[in-house]
């Protein structure tokens, strides 16, 4: 399988106090790697290190065609509980294009398979949230059919994270989960997007070990959106 991969939309700055690169370096890594579509997503608040809120306040300065690449400003938020309210208060949302909410060890306790599929479902159906990050990391047992069925639903993308698979990170369930998310997927003809979560300009669109499981998943490209910008954009924008 060959995709065409234009978008990569969950990445990192060094704002977010643990990534080690600036903004511009990430777009010009992006535009060398005929990236098109880039997000910028910075960890929310609970995250430590990460940048105060008022920097979601000031995305606007920040210009969204840079060296050829089209940006879309962001942030990566917590999912806190097993409703899955979100780490940050809504009034930050307009200033954002993108949303993105995901479980972290130093935010979520994690409860029982079903209160952690809660907290997923919950951020799913929240109508300002985009994406879900690395579902499959093993950061929280989860049930992932009804969180497949729900992302069809309210579409809300569930993200196949090539970080995750990363052998460093010693994430021993994600190969298995991110599997059994794509079979899901493939199933029941639900979009997914793979993120390559780059913390450094160098892994900017890296999406080697997801490569990987779509081949062994023979996951369908009409279900990818990494190549579809358009697509991308209207899922973007849920009917809105």
């Amino acid at each position: 399988m060959i995709i065409n991969y234009l978008l990569d939309i969950h990445t990192h700055t060094i704002a977010s106090g643990h990534a080690y690169s600036t903004l511009q370096e990430m777009v010009r890594a992006a535009a060398d790697k005929h990236i098109r579509l880039l997000g910028i997503t910075e960890h929310g608040p609970g995250i430590p290190g990460t940048c105060d809120p008022i920097y979601f306040r000031n995305m606007h300065c920040v210009p969204r065609m840079m060296y050829g690449v089209e940006l879309l400003m962001g942030a990566e938020l917590n999912i806190i509980d097993y409703d899955g309210s979100i780490q940050l208060e809504e009034v930050y949302y307009p200033m954002m294009d993108v949303k993105i909410a995901g479980l972290h060890n130093v935010c979520f306790r994690p409860g029982t398979v079903d209160q952690n599929t809660s907290a997923v479902l919950g951020a799913i159906k929240n109508p300002e949230i985009n994406i879900i990050s690395h579902p499959g990391d093993g950061t929280a047992e989860l049930n992932f059919e009804p969180l497949v069925f729900a992302s069809k639903e309210y579409q809300t993308l569930l993200e196949i994270n090539n970080s995750s698979l990363n052998p460093v990170r010693h994430r021993t369930e994600a190969k298995a989960n991110n599997l059994e998310i794509l079979r899901l997927c493939k199933k029941y003809e639900v979009h997914v997007i793979v993120g390559s979560d780059a913390h450094i300009s160098f892994d900017i669109g890296t999406h080697q070990l997801v490569d990987e499981l779509l081949q062994e998943s023979e996951f369908p490209d009409e279900l990818i959106v990494n190549d579809k910008i358009e697509l991308f954009k209207q899922i973007l924008r849920k009917g809105k």
